[in-house]
């Protein structure tokens, strides 16, 4: 990135308040419902989208002075709501009678008494829950994927987005995940992750020709009560080199269907360069933060400028939204949005503040908020929905 490029960003931030004059998207379509007799086809109804903090899917700004955005060429069945998403998930729930409450105890009684708000949402976000869970279990490929996290700025919570993610991908599908350390040096992956396994990464990497069994390679492992396992520094290790991951990687994929590596913030280090080899979707963590999008962008260009297989991961990444507790401006929110869409990333998903994460202590799926899993549980989605497209086009 140009001196002069970051110049203009950083204004951008500092004059944040500009992106209020922006408009939010405040529809979502839904699929077609059946069509009673005699009804005359149209067009699809409109649901109005949740836009309360809690929801893993929310309305972005809608920038509508670039022509790309209604070009955007997003799979029928994303889930993402970034930039006018088709969002495939979100259907409408029957109305139909009450079941919970007061008005669920008039409707057993044989009243005809509708659901009230509160449970009209809770079916909607269960529908949802339901249909990213479903794109994520029924996915398959003819090979082992890979998914890559990173932003070269440190901070934006690369940790727990890889630890998170491989965990829901593991729990919708039954395991076969593994969430593997990347960085040159010891990262925080084997702090933040379950359990205190006697061999890790190095050892793995100093026995790797002899790793021929699944069960050999399981003792390097630490096992999560999401079903993923973690291969990450158990102490001091040499320095990991580009050969080194493309190694473990190689034996890690004749065990796994899915891998998910963490990565460090050194991106012109053979072990990074190493993992963007053998990666096949890219998942930018990013905060409400001027730094945070601005290392993320410059890491979009220098993969572009690289062509080929780094080229590819930049022109399909997915970026997940963070929050740490501290205070929110919506200005730099949407101002975030806007230079993620025009730097090509291709979905935003959103993550409510959890304080499980904020603990920065070992995490446990179980234990994070339910809006939480359910907004990771999208961008699982997001992120199969683009290794089935990027691994079909493969020969």
């Amino acid at each position: 990135m140009t001196d002069t490029s970051r110049g203009t960003e950083g204004d951008v931030f500092g004059g944040a308040a500009r992106a209020s004059q922006y408009i939010e998207e405040d529809t979502l379509q839904r699929p077609p419902q059946p069509e009673a007799a005699g009804d005359e086809p149209g067009e699809p109804e409109t649901l109005e989208a949740d836009t309360s903090p809690d929801s893993p899917l929310v309305s972005v700004p809608s920038w509508s002075s670039f022509a790309s955005v209604a070009e955007l060429p997003l799979p029928a069945d994303s889930t993402s709501v970034l930039f006018g998403g088709a969002a495939a998930a979100l259907t409408a729930t029957d109305s139909g009678k009450a079941t919970t409450g007061f008005r669920g105890a008039m409707a057993r009684m044989g009243f005809p008494v509708k659901p009230g708000p509160e449970e009209v949402e809770a079916r909607r976000v269960e529908s949802v829950r339901l249909a990213a869970e479903t794109v994520v279990r029924q996915a398959t490929w003819t090979r082992a994927v890979s998914v890559l996290v990173n932003n070269p700025k440190g901070g934006t919570g690369k940790t727990p987005t890889a630890v998170i993610l491989a965990g829901v991908l593991a729990s919708i599908r039954g395991g076969s995940t593994a969430v593997l350390e990347v960085s040159d040096d010891p990262g925080a992956l084997g702090y933040r992750a379950e359990g205190n396994p006697k061999l890790g990464l190095g050892e793995l990497v100093r026995d790797i020709d002899q790793v021929k069994t699944a069960g050999r390679l399981h003792g390097y492992t630490a096992p999560q009560t999401s079903f993923a396992d973690v291969i990450a520094s158990t102490g001091r290790r040499e320095r990991l080199t580009g050969d080194a991951v493309v190694s473990v990687c190689k034996v890690i994929d004749e065990f796994y269907g899915i891998r998910v590596m963490d990565s460090g913030n050194v991106t012109t280090s053979s072990a990074f360069q190493g993992a963007v080899s053998v990666a096949d979707v890219l998942v930018i963590p990013v905060m409400n933060a001027g730094d945070s999008v601005l290392e993320a962008i410059q890491l979009l260009e220098e993969l572009r400028a690289a062509g080929g297989q780094p080229k590819r991961l930049a022109d399909t990444a997915i970026a997940i939204r963070l929050t740490d507790g501290r205070p929110e401006n919506q200005a730099v929110t949407d101002e975030v949005a806007r230079l993620l869409h025009e730097a090509g990333v291709t979905s935003l998903h959103e993550v409510p503040y959890d304080a499980h994460i904020a603990e920065r202590q070992q995490i446990t799926l179980s234990k994070l908020a339910p809006a939480t899993r359910d907004a990771f549980a999208a961008a699982a989605a997001a992120v199969v929905t683009s290794l089935k497209n990027s691994v079909s086009t493969e020969h």
